[in-house]
């Protein structure tokens, strides 16, 4: 009998941009033992230029939906890392046996100028949640694919 997946929650403010990354790069990069998640405090729809940046790489976050967290997904998570400082500190309350880890990323859907320097910030910041995943993948002991 395999043992039990890991459930790895990534938490944002609307769940339409850094945790729909950082749910596509688990998915992407996390083997079997890997069940991932993203939610948010509100669901806000996706980001039309996050999608983009990580169609860029390789992979598709089109099908992912922007969700509200649940106490279900709380309740089934064992890590759950919030990736935006409005996300850490509106956290709902956590079960105990839950590791909570918190990345402070920027929010790429704040960046101005043009639309290249805009789409320069996405790009950022999918490649940091990307390294921040496989730093995480390969802490747990998760099996990755290298892309």
């Amino acid at each position: 009998m395999s043992p039990k997946p890991i459930n790895l929650l990534f938490l944002c403010t609307g769940n339409s941009c850094r945790s729909q990354m950082a749910e596509g790069w688990a998915k992407r990069l996390g083997g079997p033992g890997i069940h991932v998640e993203s939610a948010g405090i509100e669901a806000h729809g996706k980001n039309p230029r996050a999608i983009a940046v990580m169609a860029e790489a390789g992979v598709d976050i089109s099908g992912q939906e922007s969700t509200k967290v649940s106490d279900d997904m709380l309740r089934n998570a064992d890590i759950l890392v919030t990736v935006c400082g409005h996300a850490d500190e509106h956290c709902p309350v956590v079960p105990g046996a839950v590791k909570k880890i918190h990345w402070p990323l920027s929010d790429p859907a704040k960046a101005t100028g043009t639309e290249e320097e805009i789409m320069a910030q996405f790009r950022a910041t999918r490649d940091e949640v990307k390294a921040r995943t496989q730093a995480l993948l390969t802490e747990l002991g998760a099996e990755i694919q290298h892309v």
